[in-house]
């Protein structure tokens, strides 16, 4: 087959190479790259004769499934743009979403998520249908190539959108990033260039395929032949090392959350050493004290440590073990990429001076969703767009990025510029504390808060903090926690720490 243009195409290539290869397991459930082919066509039939067509939207807010990287294919494959969110997404968030993207179908199992969307005449399926539609009477051989196109409309162009991504912002409803065919199988092969997935590599995805880091990791499958496991947000938490073990998994895409909740368990437990070989990281910065530990617990680890954002899915990965080397570094720029800093006024910097991270180059997204006049994404040379990406770092000699906060991470205290990310590992590296966050001043909150999951008092570890920072730089209080909330992603979710401390200070008033 000719290289792959459109997304679809990559799951082609997989079943024309190796059909009888595992695709993808979940719930018991294993398709081959040919059967998950063959149930993406299906899908495809599915979508045209419910007469949704090329531009059509199509959200799903249901659990994964084996069949939900074949609906994705199917979408695809018939021009229409999907959307991914997240299982427990309802209510005003949902309502928003329905109301911004206008989708011709939902495909959920929740009454919550069915009835706005009835309300506002958008045809609801539940996952049943689209199993049925994918299980169909046919055989579970793959078409020719001849064959892929019968009885669907002519295929999509490679500047069609293909995904839309709902990113949570920190304060206002999330907005959508446009994902074109040409950018996603650009970013998916450029990742792949650096992590080399293999055919005999298991993928465990315990990351929702709602967050853009779990679902390129069937995109990044398809190019390696590479067998893709899904699991569920609650399967990261005490099963993790033993569904690690069952999948007899060489992968796991992590974000800090994961990664930190690993070490726990391998410490508890060392003889259930999973087989991995490769852990990549990247939703935020990862502390050093899990890395360490895997990498005492696994002696055969490799891990890689990434910098991305939706907007361009991934700005830079770090070779193989680089990080020890290059302490606090988070990549190179992705092959055919460019990743350059710039201060206040726009104007280049030089390695070693921070400023604000601007990335160009064939990944980065061709705008929010009905949202043209963002400032974020400028055009500058007429080809692509350039990303103003808000968060700030430098770069060495050698072109390596380090991540210093994002622009609304860096805070004033005192009169001096403080960033959320800095105190954090900070406090990370105070013995006894397992896990940190910093909320930064906002509205009626004007001083920063630091919360730490410890079994110390909060006094000892703002004491401790001053070993390890300047006195202007530790927040004045900080609380004690359990555990950190996180998010359906695994990230720490700020917002309901802010909504603690500021229903603290209206009680208080």
């Amino acid at each position: 087959m000719p290289e792959p243009r459109l997304l679809h195409h990559l799951v082609d290539h997989a079943a024309d190479r190796d059909g009888n290869a595992p695709a993808v397991t979940h719930g018991g459930v294993t398709l081959t790259y040919r059967e998950l082919a063959a149930a993406s066509l299906r899908l495809a039939r599915w979508l045209a004769d419910r007469g949704l067509q090329r531009g059509d939207r199509i959200a799903v807010a249901a659990a994964s499934s084996a069949y939900l990287p074949a609906l994705i294919y199917g979408a695809s494959r018939t021009g229409v743009v999907f959307t991914l969110l997240h299982e427990q997404v309802h209510g005003t968030v949902l309502e928003h979403i329905l109301d911004d993207c206008e989708p011709a179908m939902l495909v959920s199992d929740d009454p919550r998520a069915a009835r706005p969307a009835s309300l506002r005449g958008i045809s609801v399926v539940g996952t049943s249908d689209v199993i049925a539609a994918a299980v169909g009477a046919g055989t579970a051989a793959g078409p020719s190539a001849a064959e892929q196109q019968t009885g669907l409309p002519r295929e999509p162009l490679q500047v069609d959108a293909v995904c839309l991504v709902y990113t949570s912002g920190s304060t206002s409803l999330p907005k959508a990033v446009v994902t074109t065919h040409q950018q996603a199988v650009f970013v998916a092969q450029a990742i792949h260039a650096e992590l080399a997935y293999q055919p005999d590599d298991t993928v465990y995805c315990p990351l929702p395929l709602s967050f853009d880091y779990g679902l390129y990791q069937l995109f990044i499958s398809s190019l390696g032949g590479s067998h893709v496991w899904l699991g569920a947000a609650a399967e990261a938490g005490p099963s993790l090392l033993a569904n690690l073990n069952r999948a007899r998994a060489t992968v796991l895409p992590a974000v800090p959350a994961i990664a930190e909740a690993l070490a726990r368990l391998l410490t508890r437990n060392p003889a259930a050493v999973p087989p991995l070989r490769l852990l990549t990281n990247t939703g935020a910065a990862m502390p050093g004290e899990p890395i360490a530990e895997l990498r005492r617990l696994i002696p055969a680890l490799r891990i890689q440590l990434m910098f991305g954002l939706t907007e361009c899915k991934r700005v830079s990965i770090m070779p193989p073990d680089e990080d020890l080397r290059r302490p606090g570094a988070c990549g190179r720029p992705l092959p055919g990429t460019e990743v350059f800093v710039v201060d206040s006024e726009g104007k280049r910097l030089r390695p070693g001076e921070t400023g604000e991270f601007v990335v160009r180059g064939p990944h980065v997204m061709a705008g929010y969703w009905r949202r043209a006049d963002d400032e974020r994404f400028r055009r500058a040379d007429g080809l692509f767009p350039q990303l103003h990406t808000g968060d700030h770092g430098w770069l060495d000699e050698d072109g390596y990025l380090y991540f210093v906060g994002r622009r609304d991470d860096i805070y004033k205290e005192r009169g001096f510029r403080v960033s959320a990310t800095e105190v954090e590992a900070a406090a990370r590296r105070v013995n006894g504390v397992r896990e940190a966050a910093v909320l930064p001043p906002a509205g009626c909150r004007p001083r920063a808060v630091l919360f730490a999951v410890t079994a110390l008092a909060a006094d000892e570890v703002l004491r401790a903090l001053r070993r390890e920072l300047e006195d202007y730089k530790i927040p004045p209080r900080c609380v004690v926690l359990g555990a950190l909330p996180l998010t359906g992603n695994g990230k720490v979710d700020k917002k309901v720490l802010a909504a603690r401390v500021d229903r603290e200070l209206a009680d208080a008033h």
